[in-house]
């Protein structure tokens, strides 16, 4: 890859990036109030993250097909889609845990490292747990692969 193409895949990561970002605050996605109403099903009930999820799986199942019938990216690059993996523990796990701190905290990853930008103490928080929490997954699969 020559340095032009490079230079033009980090300009369209950062573009990407900066949609997302604003989608997640215009959205309120980076507000864990907003999220954990969403989540209290049984009290003040917010169902208006519903439509930010449906928005996102409608955009998927027509992004998805068209993008996996190309071979490359808009910028010549190869394609780099995830294949299909089958449901283990791991997978469930994982799913269990992220759900659980998304319901404790009302931050995900995305929406965490956004609401770091506005100087939130618990987004900050939530940053340093999370950067722990992936250098123990880290070291468990490096001696897990490497006994």
């Amino acid at each position: 890859m020559n340095a032009r193409a490079h230079g033009g895949e980090i300009v369209v990561s950062f573009l990407a990036g900066l949609l997302f970002g604003a989608g997640l605050l215009v959205s309120g996605m980076a507000n864990p109030a907003k999220v954990l109403g969403f989540l209290d099903l049984f009290g003040a009930w917010d169902p208006s993250l519903a439509l930010v999820m449906a928005g996102a799986v409608g955009v998927g199942l027509v992004g998805f097909p068209y993008a996996s019938r190309r071979a490359k990216a808009a910028l010549g690059l190869p394609m780099r889609l995830p294949g299909p993996r089958p449901i283990d523990r791991r997978l469930v796990a994982g799913a269990a845990i992220f759900g659980i701190g998304w319901g404790l905290v009302g931050f995900c990853p995305g929406p965490a490292l956004v609401a770091l930008a506005t100087g939130s103490p618990k987004a900050m928080l939530f940053g340093v747990s999370m950067l722990v929490g992936m250098a123990v997954f880290e070291g468990t699969t490096a001696r897990r692969s490497h006994p």
